[in-house]
């Protein structure tokens, strides 16, 4: 059934389709096997073919709810050929997962979102809840409550209101030029020697066959690229990120200029409107020293947007680059080497041009992503309207098997991996450039990560970027490094200063709540967001802390501020969100907020407080903008609100007058595709941030902001280190 039509399809609550069982053999090594899945409110199915009716018995079912995460682990490739991967896994057991596949990004958002919608809905309470993993997808306490309009989809891509940093400056080929602007208080220059310089242009065709198109390093890619010579990935880090090599043509560069190579690591991520982010900057690795008669080019900042725009038919693509082309001759710094950057970026009308001329007879196959291909048949539009479909579209008023019994054998995600016949598919065979850049050579062993260091976060970007050290175990090393400290004693609350003027380095104080947008009192009818007039509680203290451990319940302390005022017997109560990430050093920031007045005057924070971690975990939610910084690092962060119980592990501490929040920035694997953007510059960098509860119902509405903050050129080596 290998030419089935793999499109999956959306009625309602139900979501059908082909995927892709990824499962290990006896021998650790990677098998796929396609299956058809349908998801029916909470009701999960696997069929070996397409079902005749809904009353077909499944060869496996599971239940999927609150207790199911669903993570994204971005493209593998298995017996040659490529996958979107995603896994589902149980956040109460997490050796009861399912990886699953699609064979394309745009399948696996949408099997990703629907998932996340069954999940967050909670499932039926007919369905006992029990300790045994057959039966452990379940609702308990307040968890069963309703979380319709919980994932928020609407197409604004920024609950931030911002200033744009961009000046436009020129228009060629069709491009219209923009200059990135300094901060005027970064030393004086209007703009540097290596300025960051951005095209932009509008594409006939989808994102995400553009993004196939720039994520190729193999010989399709000669078709638009016309500096591109050859380039290979060196090392596959993660399902995002990649540190690929580039050797690029010199007729193209100044008279007398020798070729260029770059190293360059490379991170993508997909947001939810459909826009495809597409990171680098360079790296050194050990695998790729320098090449005999190149000069290695450093990319500082570099990367693509591709938005989706004219309902999908067509897309605007920004290209932006900051690179030092290490032109040794002082003319060739200010002159050459400001055209050699401009006239890269007008690859962008290279590629206009290429889908303008395969307009009406391209499909996605023809933008294979090189050491990455996939084999499409039809495009999107054809999928659907392609009379050969074998989906199956189901009235809604048919019998709903989703509050049905399950089979206990069948109710775990585990089971419906069913391998006991591993060796007896097909091997689906694709025409790709793995050969020509090295990823088979380097990806096809590699075996699934830890769940826990896997998770999947949309927008949360904040928490994703402070630092790993462990970084420089796998082989590459950015171009900073940070330094420690001898540790010091402290008292908890009070290791990271206050500054309001926002002129002391390494400091925090409170962000302009009007920064950020809300949920409006009519939201749900009308989808606006508002500006934020105020914060619920007030930031008292701060900590930033370094140990070799994870610093959990710091609000319990003994000496902690927190304490001292549980010792007077007030009525202030603490919500402390504390951040950590995880390495062979481990950060924390902790923010302290307190609120003076009872918690009854605020339902929906009582209810929070109150409410057990499922209720939590779908409600709190994070707003980051990185005010001051490089554009790399302001589109690795986004400024998109997430929530943040969907994406990372947290942990809740509870005492008499406060509730910690502790989240686990290490159990997401997509945090090590932007932490390397921060390493060094996060002492440049003036990061701003807002935290609520989500509203739901009209009672809950309109919003209102807990606590905010502004981290003002946070630096690592000023952490506090806390004695074991």
């Amino acid at each position: 059934m290998s030419n089935e039509n793999e499109t999956s399809l959306q009625i309602s609550s139900k979501m059908e389709g082909w995927l892709y069982l990824i499962r290990c053999n006896r021998f650790g090594l990677q098998f796929s096997r396609k299956r058809y899945f349908v998801l029916d409110n909470h009701l999960l199915r696997s069929f070996k073919s397409v079902p005749n009716s809904i009353d077909q018995d499944p060869v496996r079912s599971a239940i999927v709810d609150s207790c199911i995460r669903v993570m994204d682990n971005g493209r593998e490739s298995i017996n040659r050929k490529v996958f979107f991967i995603f896994t589902l896994y149980n956040s109460s057991n997490h050796n009861d997962q399912l990886k699953l596949g699609a064979s394309r990004p745009e399948e696996a958002a949408r099997w990703i979102q629907s998932f996340q919608e069954a999940s967050l809905k909670g499932a039926p309470e007919a369905i006992g809840c029990s300790k045994r993993r057959w039966q452990s997808f379940s609702l308990s306490g307040s968890s069963s409550r309703n979380h319709q309009n919980s994932i928020d989809w609407t197409l604004n891509s920024s609950d931030v209101i911002a200033p744009s940093p961009w000046t436009i400056f020129g228009c060629q080929n069709g491009l219209r030029l923009f200059k990135e602007a300094k901060d005027r208080d970064s030393g004086g220059k209007k703009w540097d020697d290596h300025p960051a310089i951005m095209a932009v242009g509008v594409v006939d065709g989808t994102s995400e066959a553009i993004f196939q198109t720039l994520m190729s390093l193999g010989p399709s890619r000669s078709e638009w690229d016309f500096c591109f010579y050859k380039g290979n990935v060196v090392e596959h880090l993660d399902g995002h990120t990649d540190i690929i090599h580039k050797q690029l043509y010199s007729d193209w560069l100044p008279w007398g200029v020798k070729r260029r190579d770059l190293l360059l690591r490379r991170y993508w991520r997909r947001e939810d409107d459909g826009t495809y982010v597409i990171l680098y900057h360079s790296v050194f690795h050990k695998k790729c020293p320098h090449q005999k008669g190149y000069i290695r080019a450093c990319l500082k900042s570099g990367g693509y947007v591709i938005s989706p725009a004219n309902m999908g038919k067509q897309s605007v693509v920004k290209h932006m680059l900051a690179i030092d082309w290490k032109c040794w001759r002082s003319y060739l710094k200010s002159s050459s080497a400001y055209s050699m950057t401009i006239q890269m970026l007008g690859r962008v009308a290279a590629l206009r041009e290429l889908f303008r001329t395969k307009l009406g007879n391209c499909n996605l196959s023809d933008y294979s992503s090189g050491e990455l291909t996939r084999n499409i048949k039809n495009s999107v539009k054809e999928e659907y309207a392609n009379s050969d479909t074998q989906i199956q579209v189901v009235d809604e008023n048919n019998h709903d098997h989703s509050t049905g019994e399950v089979d206990p054998e069948h109710a775990s995600l585990v089971s419906l991996n069913d391998a006991d016949d591993e060796f007896y598919d097909v091997m689906e065979l694709s025409n790709g450039d793995e050969s020509e850049n090295g990823w088979m050579t380097e990806c096809s062993h590699q075996k699934s990560q830890d769940i826990r260091h896997q998770k999947l976060s949309s927008a949360a970007n904040f928490v994703r970027k402070l630092h790993d050290l462990a970084v420089h175990k796998r082989g590459y090393v950015d171009l900073q490094e940070m330094v420690r400290e001898e540790s010091i004693t402290w008292p908890y609350g009070s290791t990271l200063p206050k500054d309001p003027t926002c002129t002391l380095p390494c400091s925090v104080t409170d962000a302009d709540p009007s920064t950020f947008l809300i949920r409006g009192e009519n939201y749900l009818e009308d989808r606006l967001k508002v500006k934020a007039k105020g914060t619920l509680m007030q930031m008292v203290a701060a900590d930033w802390l370094r140990s070799d451990r994870r610093e959990d319940d710091l609000g319990g302390r003994p000496g902690s501020i927190v304490q001292k005022y549980a010792a007077q017997g007030g009525p202030e109560f603490f919500f402390i969100i504390n951040i950590q990430v995880p390495g062979s050093t481990t950060y924390s920031l902790a923010l302290y907020y307190m609120i003076n007045t009872p918690l009854e005057d605020s339902p929906l924070l009582e209810s929070f407080i109150k409410g057990d971690n499922s209720f939590r975990d779908s409600r709190f939610k994070l707003i980051p903008y990185i005010s001051k910084g490089s554009w790399i690092v302001k589109q690795s962060v986004g400024k998109k609100a997430c929530l943040i119980g969907q994406a990372l592990e947290i942990n809740y501490f509870q005492g008499k007058n406060y509730l910690e929040i502790g989240i686990d920035i290490g159990s997401s694997s997509i945090a090590r595709g932007v932490v390397s953007l921060v390493l060094g510059c996060l002492n440049h960098l003036v990061i701003e941030l807002a935290f609520l509860i989500q509203g739901n119902t009209c009672e809950e509405l309109p919003e209102f902001l807990l606590g905010t903050c502004r981290l003002n050129h946070l630096d690592a080596s000023k952490a506090v280190c806390l004695k074991p």
